[in-house]
């Protein structure tokens, strides 16, 4: 748990020596909730998880041409601590990144984070052989929470109540990985470290047509998974992409595309099906390579977006997945045309890849 907290510490004290302008916040909320389970293996891993998350934020209030465009979102760290009251799945410790965003006169929060996990409980063949969840000990983390928050209600302490979505997931990176997701009730307070500012319009800042013509971009994206059959080995794997992209406006983009997945670890699964389950008549030859074409939608906030996207597999020989693919992710715009992602391509909530990609946009 050591080694998180130092993360953590790493993270927040990043985002806190970035622009003076902004002022520093904390809030610790309580939550409790169940586990979804998605899949029938899952049942017997169901509970009442309890837990405590700790924000450490930076309020923004208009320095930048983003803080306005977005209502004068936070930024900061999150430490998140997860009991999932149950024997085979133990307890989940996180850290991350995240941005909290605003609506109805700034009474409705709502929480965008991504992290890194570390579970105390992971499968083991031996000794817990149960937990179909969690393949490795190290995990990506992603929450998705919606709150009512008030601030100042004595001096500088407020109060938030809401509803957290918490998933946990290797990506496939090692097998079992079922994944858990929960969901939640939470009761928090806030603190502001500083006095409120005024949030603030620059007008100063010429307007600017964001609209442009369709670009062009290429992306490719790597990692390392492992096919279903556990102990089978970790193969990397090589997803290829090319899309148009038009944006709109501020904000958003809209993206179409075609993709190439060369998944490695499916070339021993085809064998493996084929002799294990004759019934299917599965050819040990059948190509593992697999099209797909894709929509999506990127929300540019500043250098960094985020991105989602919903595809369908023209070619897929083997179909061992479903048709429809989608993925979730962001991008960090190095300049105009480059850039770097980090996303989760899934089959709704089995994760395949955890993929780290780079791209040029022309």
């Amino acid at each position: 748990m050591r080694r998180f907290l130092y993360l953590f510490l790493l993270i927040s004290t990043f985002c806190f020596s970035q622009n003076n302008n902004d002022t520093p916040a904390i809030s610790v909320k309580y939550f409790r909730g169940n586990v979804l389970p998605h899949t029938p293996d899952l049942y017997h891993l169901q509970g009442h998880p309890t837990g405590v998350m700790i924000d450490f934020v930076k309020q923004t209030h208009g320095k930048n041409e983003w803080h306005s465009a977005y209502n004068f979102p936070d930024y900061g760290a999150f430490f998140l601590y997860q009991n999932f009251n149950n024997p085979y799945i133990g307890s989940n410790y996180s850290v991350g990144a995240l941005y909290n965003f605003y609506f109805l006169k700034r009474n409705l929060k709502l929480l965008l984070s991504q992290g890194v996990a570390m579970t105390t409980n992971p499968y083991d063949r031996v000794e817990n052989s149960k937990n179909k969840a969690f393949g490795s000990k190290i995990l990506a983390n992603t929450n998705l929470g919606l709150f009512y928050k008030k601030e100042n209600i004595i001096d500088r302490f407020g109060l938030e109540a809401g509803i957290l979505f918490t998933h946990y997931s290797n990506g496939r990176t090692k097998s079992p990985n079922s994944g858990v997701n929960t969901y939640g009730v939470n009761l928090g307070i806030n603190y502001n470290l500083e006095a409120t500012k005024t949030n603030s319009v620059d007008t100063t800042l010429t307007k600017v047509s964001y609209k442009e013509p369709i670009k062009f971009n290429f992306v490719f994206r790597s990692g390392v998974n492992e096919s279903p059959v556990i102990g089978s080995g970790q193969h990397p794997f090589y997803h290829v992409g090319f899309y148009a992209d038009k944006r709109l406006n501020r904000k958003s983009a809209l993206q179409l595309g075609t993709e190439v997945f060369l998944t490695t670890s499916f070339k021993d699964y085809i064998k493996y099906k084929s002799n294990a389950y004759p019934e299917l008549a599965i050819d040990p030859n059948t190509d593992y390579k697999r099209v797909g074409v894709f929509i999506g939608h990127e929300l540019f906030v500043n250098k960094i977006s985020l991105e989602a996207q919903i595809g369908y597999y023209v070619y897929d020989p083997f179909k061992n997945e479903m048709s429809i693919y989608d993925r979730v992710g962001m991008k960090y715009y190095f300049s105009n045309k480059f850039f770097a992602g980090f996303t989760i391509k899934t089959h709704l909530f089995l994760a395949e890849a955890l993929e780290f990609g780079v791209g040029v946009r022309l």
